[in-house]
């Protein structure tokens, strides 16, 4: 499968963050899945980095938009590149692109990944599709979005989010959908 993930540009090469990021990267090449991502840095590296690795594909999604307000290029890691203009057609590329979604621990640009893809299948624009999120914090802030908002956001819609604690039951959950 064509996997996306989302996560933040913030990573350094050793933290515990990268490392993560990383072994997602390796464990989706080594199931045999092609790995898609923003193509830059942070965790964008470390996953690009442990899929290559590894010997798996890797699309970098980038575009001029990203350049033209962050000094950054492709990382070394990004096999086949998918440029675009905009950031909107970027986002557009990373969510119609792939056949599931693994959000990391990011900020404001993650978020974003993770609400329009997230949207984009409660009103059908896309096909339902796992949209795996990894980490406590990520429960706990859906947790209380989920209690804040609570008859805006039905059953039927929380079920199209999965949780995941770690990135070994991340990948694990990709083989049972």
């Amino acid at each position: 499968m064509n996997i996306t993930v989302f996560g933040g540009s913030n990573p350094q090469p050793g933290s515990p963050a990268y490392r993560e990021a990383y072994e997602l990267g390796s464990l989706l090449a080594r199931a045999g899945h092609t790995v898609l991502t923003g193509g830059y840095i942070g965790t964008m590296e470390a996953v690009s980095k442990g899929a290559n690795e590894a010997g798996g594909h890797v699309i970098g999604v980038t575009c001029a938009d990203i350049e033209a307000w962050r000094a950054v290029k492709p990382n070394a890691w990004v096999q086949e590149e998918r440029r675009f203009t905009t950031l909107q057609e970027r986002l557009n590329e990373l969510v119609l692109g792939c056949d599931a979604a693994i959000a990391l621990p990011g900020g404001p640009g993650t978020l974003t990944e993770v609400a329009l893809t997230w949207n984009l299948m409660i009103v059908h624009s896309i096909p339902a599709k796992p949209l795996i999120l990894i980490g406590a914090a990520w429960r706990a802030v859906m947790e209380s979005f989920y209690n804040s908002f609570e008859v805006y956001i039905p059953q039927s819609q929380r079920e199209l989010l999965t949780f995941a604690p770690d990135v070994t039951s991340a990948v694990s959950l990709l083989s049972v959908r």
